[in-house]
């Protein structure tokens, strides 16, 4: 069975009359394709975006579907409108492709920069687990930004076998050195409503060319999370006009540029971790890393890839 036949059985499965799908590229993780539904209405009205998992059975589109809402409600957010989300299937109203022009970047500058203004917590994390690609995405109630960065965000990726197979010793303890570091190297920072993997691939617009997100994996974190993801990802040079717009509503700390390395060490463990380490996201880890693999171990708190000592 191809992989449209099996996004059209599954969506029929869940009680949905789809006449034809065809292949949607971009994602990894899912099986995706434009989809026509039956019905008496213009195509364009039956047309949508859906996704399948090979395996399903995870809460993988529930999740997604309620960080789509959260953004959109909590957060000011556009996002596609949610159909359908089940455990076999996510059906969304389609966005177009993103534009890239310098007024769209700072539509999402100032997008994104409200959203870390408006939606904030008195702790880092979220009410449930989530998921980065493949992976379960730790998000465990935390009332330190450090300590939930350091543990959750960093650390928690080195448990994973592939992780594990990539580095060796005197690479988790700097890492480790590192996240002991973190006090100084970050300042402190509130806990906002974050997209969580917000690159360019995740950045669309909708009907009317504005810019759009999806695919988020949310949680209160550091703003500055989510801007390393835009500042160390691929990215086309007019979206630098995206980091001017977002400091015209949200002004960032002294020397955020420099901190953006280190925050993305997230995503660069996480490609790691699901084994799609095929231009170099490990030796970059080990680079960030490298200033602290002979610094002296802190006599304060130290967290490590199984827990916290101290």
């Amino acid at each position: 069975m191809s992989d449209m036949d099996l996004l059209v059985e599954r969506l029929r499965a869940a009680g949905l009359s789809a006449e034809s799908a065809d292949e949607a590229g971009g994602g990894v993780v899912a099986v995706a394709g434009m989809v026509t539904l039956g019905g008496g209405a213009p195509l364009a009205a039956r047309t949508v975006f859906a996704k399948t998992l090979r395996t399903p059975g995870a809460d993988l589109f529930e999740v997604e579907a309620e960080g789509l809402r959260v953004l959109r409600d909590l957060g000011g957010v556009t996002t596609p409108d949610v159909l359908a989300a089940t455990p076999d299937v996510l059906v969304l109203r389609p966005l177009g492709p993103r534009r890239d022009d310098e007024r769209f970047w700072a539509d999402l500058g100032r997008m994104v920069a409200g959203m870390h203004t408006t939606a904030r917590s008195e702790r880092f994390g979220w009410h449930r687990d989530g998921w980065l690609g493949r992976l379960r995405q730790d998000n465990t109630w935390d009332d330190d930004g450090h300590s939930f960065f350091a543990r959750r965000r960093i650390l928690r990726w080195l448990r994973e076998p592939q992780a594990e197979a990539a580095f060796d010793r005197a690479d988790r303890e700097a890492l480790e050195r590192l996240c002991a570091a973190l006090p100084e190297l970050v300042p402190p920072l509130p806990p906002v409503l974050t997209h969580g993997d917000l690159w360019c691939g995740n950045v669309l617009s909708d009907l009317g060319g504005d810019p759009a997100l999806i695919d988020p994996a949310v949680s209160y974190c550091w703003a500055e999370a989510d801007l390393s993801m835009l500042w160390c990802s691929p990215r086309p040079p007019v979206s630098d006009r995206f980091f001017t717009a977002y400091e015209e509503v949200a002004p960032l700390e002294d020397g955020w540029r420099d901190r953006m390395p280190v925050l993305h060490l997230r995503e660069l463990l996480s490609i790691v971790a699901h084994g799609d380490d095929d231009w170099g996201a490990a030796r970059a880890v080990r680079e960030t890393a490298a200033p602290f693999a002979r610094r002296p171990r802190s006599s304060g708190n130290r967290w490590t890839a199984d827990g916290m000592t101290g």
